[in-house]
């Protein structure tokens, strides 16, 4: 059976993408963005396979 990791990952609004490649590139996937705290601020979660 697959076994997962996840990661929950401030955002901020002016650099998402930079923020989302840096995490995709370690392999990481992203499930879910929600609203953060402030307006200025997104929550990413994340998740990617665990390693054996």
């Amino acid at each position: 059976m697959q076994k997962w990791e996840y990661a929950t990952v401030p955002l901020l609004v002016h650099a998402t993408k930079q923020i989302l490649d840096n995490w995709g590139a370690d392999g990481w996937e992203l499930v879910s963005v929600v609203p953060g705290p402030n307006p200025e601020q997104l929550v990413a979660y994340l998740k990617r396979p665990k390693e054996a």
